[in-house]
C-alpha cells in the first residue's frame, strides 16, 4: 500500500504545538531544531517542502509573563500576535544556519473561501518553492473570529497540500501515529500501520476523540485532515515528531507511523476548492430517493427531494447535503438562496424553477 514520493514532488510537513512546546510553556529549542532538520533533509533530497507550524500562542506565553495558555479569545489573539514573530525568528535562525531562507504565510478560512485569493495563495506558495524558500504556514490566529483550537492546522495542512500538489502530507505528532485506542490510557492500544481513508476504524477514532476519550481532539482533526488529503489523491503519514528520521523514511515509503492511503481518482481542482476551501453556510437534508439519485446516478440535487433547510444563505453559497440520518452526502454551491429553497422544497422542478445544486457544483463525499 505504501509507496515512495516521486522525485521532485513537493511535501507538506505539519507540526503541532504539543511537539514544539515545553510543558511549562514556551518553545523547546531542541524540538524546533529537530523539525527544521527533518524539513531540510527533504529539501536536500529534492523535495521542496512546506512547513505548516503551530506554536505562536505557545511562543507568546512566556513573553507575556503569564503561566498558562489563555482561555479567552482576546487573550489567545494577543498571545498569538506576540508569539508569531518570535516563532518565525526562531525558524529563520535555524533554517538560516543551514543556508535556507524562510517566508511567513498566514492564512485564514476567509482567504481560502474566495476563489481568487485561493488561487493567489497557490501561486505564491509555488513561487516560493521554485526559488528555494521554505514557506512556513500558520493560521492568522490574531484575526480569526472562531475560537482558536489546537489541531486546526491539521486541516489547513491538508488544504495547503492540495494547493501545492504535494506528493505526501506528513503530520508530525507526539505519538507514533494513529492507535486503535489511546496508548496513554490503554495497554491494548495497537499502532495502525496503514489504513484506507474510508475505513470504519477512522470513524470510530474520530467519534471517540470528539467525545474526549482520546484526548483534546487532536486525533479527530488528524483523521479529518488525512481524509481531506485523500480526496486530493495525496497520501498522509502520521508519525512521531521526536524521531529524527520520520520525514525521510516516510517519503522513501518505509513503514513509519500510520499511512492513510488516498483515493485512486482525485477530484478536480474546482471541486476540491468547493469541498474543502469553502466553509459551509447551511445544510440541506434530503430524502432517501434523492440520496440514492446523488450516490448512484450522479445527478443534480432537485427541490423535490429536499426535506429541510438549515441556515440563512444566498444563492451560490456552499452548503452541506445530508441524508435523513444526518450522514454527510456531499457539499455544493446552491443555485438558490435559503428562502427560495424552503419555498420550493418538495416541489417538482417545473414548479420549483430549476436545480437547487447543479451536479457540476456538487461534490459527493459519502
Amino acid at each position: 500500500m505504501r509507496h515512495a514520493v516521486s522525485a521532485g514532488s513537493p511535501v507538506v510537513v505539519k507540526v503541532g504545538s504539543s511537539s514544539l512546546a515545553r510543558p511549562e510553556g514556551g518553545i523547546d529549542p531542541e524540538s524546533l531544531a529537530r523539525v527544521v532538520d527533518q524539513v531540510e533533509a527533504l529539501w536536500t533530497r529534492g523535495h521542496p517542502t512546506v512547513l505548516v507550524s503551530s506554536g505562536a500562542v505557545a511562543a507568546g506565553i512566556p513573553a507575556l509573563g503569564i503561566e498558562e495558555r489563555p482561555r479567552d479569545l482576546p487573550g489567545l489573539q494577543v498571545a498569538a500576535a506576540v508569539g508569531q514573530g518570535r516563532l518565525m525568528e526562531r525558524y529563520a535562525n535555524e533554517f538560516g544556519g543551514r543556508g535556507r531562507i524562510v517566508g511567513q504565510v498566514l492564512l485564514t478560512r476567509d482567504v481560502l473561501a474566495h476563489r481568487s485569493q485561493y488561487l493567489h495563495a497557490r501561486v505564491a506558495l509555488e513561487r516560493m518553492l521554485d526559488i528555494g524558500v521554505v514557506p512556513i504556514v500558520n493560521e492568522n490566529d490574531t484575526v480569526v473570529v472562531d475560537e482558536l483550537k489546537l489541531g486546526d492546522n491539521d486541516r489547513l495542512a491538508a488544504i495547503v497540500s492540495h494547493l501545492v500538489d504535494a506528493g505526501m502530507l506528513i503530520i508530525l505528532t507526539d505519538t507514533g501515529g494513529l492507535y486503535s485506542d489511546d496508548p496513554r490510557l490503554s495497554n491494548d492500544a495497537e499502532l495502525l500501520p496503514a489504513v484506507r481513508h474510508t475505513d470504519e476504524i477512522l470513524d470510530e477514532l474520530w467519534q471517540r476523540s470528539g467525545s474526549g476519550s482520546l484526548g483534546s481532539g487532536g486525533v479527530a482533526t488528524k483523521v479529518a485532515a488525512a481524509r481531506m488529503a485523500a480526496w486530493s489523491g495525496i497520501p498522509t503519514v502520521i508519525a512521531d515528531a521526536a524521531d529524527p528520521e520520520t520525514t525521510v523514511r516516510a517519503v522513501a515509503g518505509d513503514e513509519v507511523g500510520t499511512w492513510v492511503a488516498p483515493r485512486k481518482v482525485r477530484l478536480t481542482a474546482r471541486k476540491l476548492w468547493i469541498a474543502f476551501g469553502l466553509p459551509a453556510e447551511g445544510r440541506l437534508t434530503v430524502d432517501a430517493g434523492a440520496a440514492t439519485a446523488l450516490r448512484e446516478r450522479g445527478g443534480s440535487l432537485l427541490a423535490v427531494g429536499i426535506l429541510d433547510v438549515a441556515g440563512e444563505f444566498a444563492s451560490s453559497a456552499a452548503v452541506e447535503v445530508v441524508g435523513e440520518d444526518g450522514g454527510l452526502l456531499g457539499k455544493g454551491l446552491t443555485g438558490m438562496g435559503a428562502d427560495d429553497i424552503r419555498a420550493s422544497a418538495g416541489q417538482h422542478t417545473s414548479v420549483a424553477g430549476g436545480e437547487v445544486i447543479h451536479r457540476d457544483d456538487l461534490v459527493l463525499l459519502a
